[in-house]
């Protein structure tokens, strides 16, 4: 069960971190309850309350945590607190259990942008990030200067079709560089390459700037799959659901002659089930989680030392 707030942000063209809170108050039991009338699960059958605690918005996440920690007491079960960036690893084995690691997961989305090394269930290697705005965060800021609207990874994803990816020439920063990301620039080229070129397609703009924010998303994953020795590549986060981010891996991963795995895209925007899993994996691990934990607006991904 999914509740969007898609069309209450979109006449602001992104998310209002008020309005995402009340929303959040209003929906949350009402979509848990029809989850469970809908799985035919009764209360007392219940086994776990996984619940994102960050990173994300405060106010979100207090909604969230709130919630679930009632539940947790009236239903008698364990609470078991989730970080959203594992939640994200984990929705590819609700598709794919028998998925071999060590992984190379490409996780991006609105907020994040990273190569994580996946090397065991829990065990995790953050190879680099982004050190300015996310991919995800790109497509929205290109797609709102274009007037596409919100939100604009889907937006551009469809209008790319339409176009020619190799009509404008843009930066492809950092490309060869370590492992983390830049899409600021990108964004900034765009902006002036339209403003000169006033009469020039939308639809090319758009599928250049797609091309531009794929390439580098998997020459760099390519990469640090064949230097680490990785068994297979893995996309995550709702920028994953992209057609073209989607195509190039699986195309590459054939070519280095590793598995490829892609998510349902459904799986790849925020949702219950991957939190669920990944809070599978932490009760069978740590336990259930003390009652006393909060939310953390700014959590990182847990990683080996």
């Amino acid at each position: 069960m999914v509740s969007s707030q898609v069309d209450l942000h979109a006449q602001y063209g992104g998310v209002v971190p008020e309005i995402a809170s009340r929303a959040h108050v209003e929906l949350l039991t009402p979509v848990v309850a029809r989850a469970l009338v809908e799985a035919g699960i009764a209360d007392d059958h219940v086994d776990a309350v996984g619940v994102t605690i960050g990173p994300g918005l405060v106010g979100a996440l207090l909604v969230g945590v709130s919630a679930a920690k009632a539940l947790a007491l009236v239903w008698d079960v364990p609470f078991v607190a989730v970080n959203h960036l594992e939640a994200h690893l984990y929705a590819a084995f609700l598709e794919e259990p028998e998925l071999e690691l060590p992984l190379v997961v490409v996780l991006a989305s609105g907020g994040h942008t990273m190569l994580v090394a996946m090397e065991g269930h829990g065990r995790y290697r953050v190879l680099g990030s982004t050190i300015d705005d996310a991919a995800g965060e790109a497509f929205d800021k290109v797609a709102r200067y274009l007037g596409l609207g919100y939100p604009g990874g889907p937006a551009i994803d469809e209008l790319s079709v339409e176009g020619d990816p190799n009509a404008i020439s843009l930066p492809r920063a950092i490309l060869d560089e370590g492992y983390d990301f830049s899409f600021s620039g990108l964004k900034t080229a765009v902006v002036n390459y339209v403003r000169k070129h006033p009469e020039v397609a939308t639809a090319d703009v758009a599928a250049s700037f797609q091309e531009a924010v794929v390439d580098v998303l998997v020459a760099k994953a390519r990469r640090a799959a064949r230097e680490l020795g990785a068994k297979g590549l893995c996309l995550a986060g709702g920028v994953a659901a992209n057609s073209r981010l989607r195509e190039r891996l699986l195309d590459a991963c054939v070519q280095d002659g590793i598995r490829g795995f892609l998510p349902g895209r459904s799986m790849c925007t925020d949702n219950a089930a991957m939190v669920a899993a990944a809070a599978w994996w932490r009760l069978r691990s740590d336990g259930p989680s003390p009652l006393d934990v909060g939310a953390y607006p700014n959590l990182s991904l847990p990683v080996i030392s």
